[in-house]
């Protein structure tokens, strides 16, 4: 089978920036379009005057996350430019795999390729239990990549 449009997540790890380049080698093969998408949680303060002065506004925060997605996928974008038309995407929710399944709709991609697993805790943005979520709700094809990281010496 081959594929026309590959929505590519990634959190910036560098596990999930593996399995995106991953997935831009196999787009290349398939001669496919890449989105790539990085998904940031939305503003989540509330308004208060106990808050501390240096506590960002919803436009700065929005603003410096849209900076962190940008920075994440300019290395695909990047690696794309040898002849593979690229569209990086930052969008904002609560679940990113609500994200992921929306923005594959939305840009009408036939496959989403991944990671297998992340990084955990709060800083976990979009593999592992997400990972999971996607294959258990997708309708459309989903390649799982296990990329493991570099051994630190």
């Amino acid at each position: 089978m081959s594929y026309r449009k590959i929505l590519l997540p990634t959190d910036g790890s560098e596990i999930g920036s593996a399995a995106a380049l991953a997935g831009l080698r196999f787009a290349a093969e398939q001669g496919a379009e890449v989105i790539g998408l990085f998904v940031a949680p939305p503003y989540e303060y509330a308004a208060s005057d106990s808050l501390p002065d240096d506590v960002p506004t919803e436009e700065e925060y929005a603003a410096s996350m849209r900076r962190k997605g940008k920075s994440y996928l300019a290395p695909l974008q990047e690696a794309a430019a040898s002849g593979l038309k690229f569209t990086g995407v930052v969008a904002f929710a609560k679940s990113a795999a609500q994200a992921i399944l929306d923005a594959a709709e939305e840009h009408r991609c036939d496959l989403i390729f991944m990671g297998s697993h992340g990084r955990g805790g709060r800083n976990q943005a979009l593999l592992g239990d997400v990972t999971l979520k996607i294959l258990t709700a997708c309708r459309m094809p989903v390649l799982v990549h296990r990329a493991q990281a570099r051994q630190h010496e």
